[in-house]
């Protein structure tokens, strides 16, 4: 058995690998950033279309959740500069850019963790920093980082249950659509 571990060790990374690991993670950075479901959407499956076709290129698959993270920090770049040069006119006072500001309740959630755990979070997920950077930045050890990061998303993952209805699949990760009636009635 031991084998066929060390096997797999060797065998080439595949796209769907990539995707069961950090699509969930990925596509909240991606929203995080943009504040806007729809851009969201569209960089998020820019990013995992260039990690497709690029996969072959990475030469250390130990590398690839952070070059995964660079990929959408650049397609992040390009939308947000694309969209600095169009400025959108409203016809209406009841339609503003507010109104798309909160996707779900993801900001109140964040901003909800304990300290420790909104910390370490905006700094690995929302800055970007790598977890040992971000124990150097805080402080403390890279297994607290991990314990404290652990902790943040179960915390993460039961209010995204609980209030926006989202449901957990097999590998414990969020799916699905937002129903969540906080969301809703704003």
């Amino acid at each position: 058995m031991a084998q066929k571990a060390d096997l797999l060790l060797f065998l080439p990374m595949e796209t769907q690998d990539l995707w069961d690991n950090l699509q969930g993670e990925l596509y909240f950075f991606i929203l995080k950033s943009v504040k806007d479901k729809n851009a969201a959407n569209d960089i998020f499956q820019n990013t995992f279309l260039k990690i497709h076709k690029h996969l072959p290129q990475l030469k250390k698959e130990d590398k690839a959740k952070a070059w995964a993270y660079q990929i959408a920090r650049n397609e992040i770049a390009d939308h947000l500069a694309k969209a600095s040069r169009y400025v959108p006119l409203w016809d209406n006072e009841e339609t503003t850019p507010q109104q798309d500001a909160d996707p779900c309740c993801f900001d109140r959630f964040i901003n909800g963790l304990p300290h420790p755990y909104k910390e370490v979070i905006t700094l690995v997920y929302i800055k970007g920093q790598k977890q040992k950077e971000a124990a150097q930045t805080l402080g403390i050890s890279l297994e607290n980082v991990k314990i404290r990061i652990r902790r943040a998303k179960d915390i993460l993952k039961k209010n995204f249950k609980e209030c926006c209805k989202f449901e957990l699949d097999e590998k414990g990760r969020l799916k699905g659509e937002p129903n969540c009636t906080v969301c809703n009635t704003e």
